[in-house]
């Protein structure tokens, strides 16, 4: 070789190292999907991502699909392990396989560089590649354990949106990289409240160590109006489009609530309350009781453990309006005292409150102070707490309290979003509105995103569940609360002092006898 060649070379390696993006024009094969093996030309918006990559340790992308930017990824982890020593590259996906892509990439562009920029390799396989200098990339797939005992360089986590428990992988990971290391987060958005989404919000605020950088479709040099309308076409919805191409976190993800339904809520009728009551201040109040008027109170109870809360609405029946609100943590015995004050106060409203596990100890407050409009569910082929259906089942096959099954929580949502989507329902909390927001599917089943609550979702869909036929319940619950009680008092004694059986006598077990007339 001359010395002419070997100065050219020594000049050219040195640009290489000194700049990834002239590293990747030149030297970096990709495989296009029609074109085949092409040298890797990027695109401006390309190079300037690499630019900020290599001078910010952290990075946040929330971009549009196909802009070659996990490609990029995988060539900014060659420059960093080839010009580098002992650099320990990470790729975290959420399955093995796609993680495996960009080990696979980063492959495909060593094994094509000129042998000048090639460096020997001491493990070359499917998920890793360890070079002669120390440095080496690895691909794994998503866990809690993910990188935890890896002194980590550079941490790529690809679709980090549809990664489940990404929160607890970055938390694993990120300890790994405190001693200097960086981080490039991938991810098209997928819903609202979840790791990515939240890290992006922050990121933006200023609240976080990453760079946000945001890619959406019109980036693209290739790609116009009319590419944008055709991908309306091929992915058969409008809100997948958004998605995919405008990096539209709104109606991104299984959201049981569209974006759309949301704006006009939090547009048109969401307020803050009139009035805000009790110790905590958490009972909101709207609309004052019009003894006019008929109301429903739905109730949804706290599990106990602190994670979740006690919430309830006060619907007028006739409008559908929520008049008023709480959402806090009363034990569940205070909690059903509260129900009858805030029943009785609203015009002895029908009142309706989920039997599921800790309810029954609400249940049994609210059937201790014998509230006069409460509503029965029909008997439950599996009963939720025997002890309590012993107590207080009649000889109608009812149960006191809205029964939550697998039967009537679909029809219960279903209800929910068929008021919300016909826009017939007036909802008035911003509380209930950011729950809304968070609620999806998954596998199936409605319920909050992790790491949220969805007790005031669930008690107001139960109120749009009833709200149909909520005047047939409200007789018929009357009729079965004097039912109960009749059983209750003939039970315990108590006779006219002609000798004839008075079921209204309830015997206070001295020998002395209480008229519960005043009950019906």
């Amino acid at each position: 070789m001359s010395q002419d060649l070997r100065q050219i070379i020594r000049e050219e390696y040195l640009k290489c190292a000194q700049d990834p993006a002239h590293f990747m024009k030149k030297y970096c094969n990709i495989q296009h999907p029609q074109r085949g093996r092409v040298i890797f030309n990027l695109y401006p918006f390309q190079e300037k991502v690499l630019r900020l990559w290599r001078d910010n340790p952290y990075s946040i992308v929330l971009k549009s699909r196909q802009l070659g930017i996990s490609t990029l990824a995988a060539g900014y982890s060659l420059w960093l392990m080839l010009f580098h020593k002992d650099k320990n590259v990470l790729c975290i996906a959420t399955k093995q396989e796609t993680a495996r892509n960009m080990v696979t990439k980063v492959k495909f562009m060593f094994d094509n560089l000129p042998s000048w920029l090639k460096i020997g390799a001491e493990e070359n396989n499917k998920l890793s590649l360890r070079l002669n200098n120390g440095s080496q990339i690895k691909a794994t797939s998503a866990s809690s354990d993910a990188g935890r005992s890896e002194a980590v360089s550079m941490l790529i986590v690809d679709e980090a949106a549809f990664i489940e428990g990404i929160g607890e992988i970055w938390a694993s990971a990120q300890q790994t990289l405190a001693t200097g290391g960086g981080a490039i987060v991938l991810s098209t958005p997928y819903g609202t409240g979840n790791w990515f989404h939240k890290t992006w919000v922050s990121a933006e605020s200023a609240d976080n160590d990453f760079l946000p950088i945001k890619l959406p479709w019109f980036v693209h040099p290739e790609r116009d109006e009319n590419w944008r309308k055709r991908q309306d076409e091929l992915l058969g919805d409008p809100r997948i489009a958004a998605q995919e191409c405008d990096c539209d976190f709104s109606t991104s993800g299984d959201v049981v609530f569209y974006s759309e339904w949301l704006d006009f809520i939090s547009t048109t009728t969401i307020k803050d309350p009139l009035e805000r009551r009790g110790v905590d201040q958490n009972l909101w109040i709207w609309n004052p009781a019009d003894y006019s008027r008929e109301y429903m109170v739905v109730a949804d109870v706290a599990r106990g453990d602190g994670k979740d809360f006690s919430a309830c609405h006060v619907i007028d029946i006739a409008t559908n309006t929520q008049v008023a609100e709480y959402r806090g943590q009363l034990p569940p015995k205070d909690f059903g005292y509260f129900l009858c004050g805030l029943g009785t106060e609203y015009n002895n409203a029908l009142l309706a409150v989920e039997n599921a596990n800790i309810g029954w100890a609400t249940i049994d407050a609210i059937m201790e102070r014998g509230y006069r409009n409460f509503y029965y569910s029909p008997k439950s082929d599996t009963p939720t707490a025997e002890s309590y259906l012993q107590r207080y089942e009649t000889q109608t096959g009812i149960t006191p309290g809205f029964t939550m099954s697998m039967r009537t929580r679909p029809l219960v949502i279903n209800k929910f979003r068929e008021y919300i989507g016909d826009r017939s329902v007036t909802i008035q909390s911003k509380r209930l509105l950011e729950e809304m927001k968070v609620f999806v599917w998954k596998n199936g089943r409605p319920e909050a995103q992790s790491g949220y609550n969805d007790d005031l979702v669930m008690s107001f869909g139960i109120g749009m569940y009833l709200r149909d036929t909520s005047l047939k319940f409200q007789q018929q619950s009357l009729d079965l609360t004097r039912a109960t009680l009749n059983n209750m008092s003939t039970a315990r004694g108590g006779y006219t002092p002609n000798g004839v059986q008075n079921p209204f006598q309830v015997n206070d077990g001295r020998g002395n006898f209480e008229n519960i007339n005043w009950l019906l």
